[in-house]
């Protein structure tokens, strides 16, 4: 791989030079004091970013503990879903792209699940929800930043419906928690989800559930898979440990990772994600590119990924032809997901992302475009994301 290589895909995303080398560092036991100080140290930069994750850095005041597992963000999906219902429990999952369609499909094996449907990439209708949403529902789940879009969905609203029913809200935060605003208390989240390898720009392998103290109260461990008992995950967290054998290198590189978003600091980390963005989507735009989702009252374009339609003469399989020619240049971008893929193409800017690596990666895709003969104004773009960025 060249020295050069720039990952820009919606996860994982690049690690400081910090965290893999906190990664590499010898062996020790996860039952000893060394691994303890590792966990603490993770658990308490991670209760940081959870609970200042607004443009202001304001605190959270619903108290809540933060809790690391061994496993990918669907793990922390399911462990929220299954340690809060049973086989009789009514869950309403919201659903506008595929991981949303994620969370459905893990309260269908746990609960009595009702989707709300939406066409991916469209705005989530809140009277549809609060349609689907009665005093029987126990857990309404949503995606904040649905990554396969590129779409900001309205948690807060659906969260206000949550809780005028007393139901349980789980949302997935995994590419907006550490990189963009994120409300506990104002959007009454019960249980927030978030990813190593996402904005907290960590490893993969490893991620991270806040558990509120009213959730906590609700959690009952032994209907949910063995490895996912949040009752014993929260005890062990009492004594900073995980009830099973950790992923020592993967916490260590997690537990650098928010200490480099402790020292930046959350609203300005928000403030230079919002920034970046916008830089890829007047870039697209000043290209002659269509942004794919579509937003309507409540919702927003992401501010850490852009999903962009690719042009009718690169759809299809001849995406391909376009992703060679990025991947050619030492960048790595996405393709679109499920019946999405050939149809759009999307690019990240989570993690520690400088000016020079958003405008390379501009400057990439429009050098891919006219390789492949499509008309694309390559240099406007670059100046585009560069007047952004200033």
């Amino acid at each position: 791989m060249r020295e050069d290589f720039l990952l820009l895909n919606p996860g994982p995303v690049p690690m400081t030079r910090e965290a893999r080398a906190a990664m590499a560092e010898p062996a020790v036991s996860h039952r000893s004091a060394a691994f303890e100080a590792v966990y603490e140290r993770a658990q308490d930069h991670l209760e940081y970013v959870f609970e200042h994750s607004t443009p202001r850095g304001a605190s959270t005041s619903a108290g809540g503990t933060a809790l690391l597992l061994n496993g990918t963000a669907t793990m922390g999906m399911e462990a929220a879903v299954a340690n809060l219902t049973d086989r009789d429990s009514e869950v309403v999952s919201v659903v506008n792209g595929k991981f949303g369609r994620r969370f459905a499909r893990i309260a269908d094996r746990h609960a009595d699940a009702t989707r709300v449907d939406f066409d991916w990439g469209t705005s989530v209708d809140v009277d549809a929800v609060a349609d689907a949403i009665t005093d029987d529902t126990d857990v309404v789940t949503i995606v904040h930043n649905e990554t396969s879009t590129g779409l900001l969905n309205p948690v807060e609203a659906v969260g206000e419906l949550a809780a005028e029913h007393d139901a349980r809200f789980v949302v997935d935060g995994v590419t907006s928690i550490g990189g963009d605003e994120f409300r506990v208390d104002d959007w009454h989240v019960d249980v927030a989800v978030t990813d190593g390898q996402k904005a907290l720009a960590g490893p993969p392998g490893v991620s991270a559930l806040y558990v509120t103290e009213a959730a906590a109260d609700h959690v009952h461990g032994e209907g949910a898979p063995f490895y996912e008992d949040l009752d014993w995950h929260l005890r062990k967290a009492e004594s900073n440990q995980t009830p099973f054998t950790s992923a020592v290198p993967l916490f260590r590189g997690l537990a650098a990772a928010v200490a480099d978003i402790r020292e930046e600091g959350m609203p300005d980390r928000i403030a230079r994600h919002r920034r970046q963005a916008a830089a890829f989507r007047e870039a697209f735009r000043a290209m002659g590119l269509e942004s794919f989702p579509e937003v309507a009252e409540g919702s927003a374009l992401s501010n850490t990924v852009t999903a962009v339609r690719l042009p009718e003469a690169v759809r299809g399989d001849a995406a391909d032809d376009f992703h060679d020619a990025v991947a050619a240049r030492g960048v790595s971008i996405s393709g679109g997901q499920a019946h999405l893929g050939g149809e759009i193409f999307r690019v990240s800017n989570m993690g520690g992302l400088t000016s020079e690596q958003i405008l390379r990666g501009v400057r990439t895709v429009g050098e891919a475009f006219t390789e492949v003969d499509v008309d694309v104004d390559a240099r406007a773009g670059v100046e585009a994301a560069r007047d952004r960025l200033r």
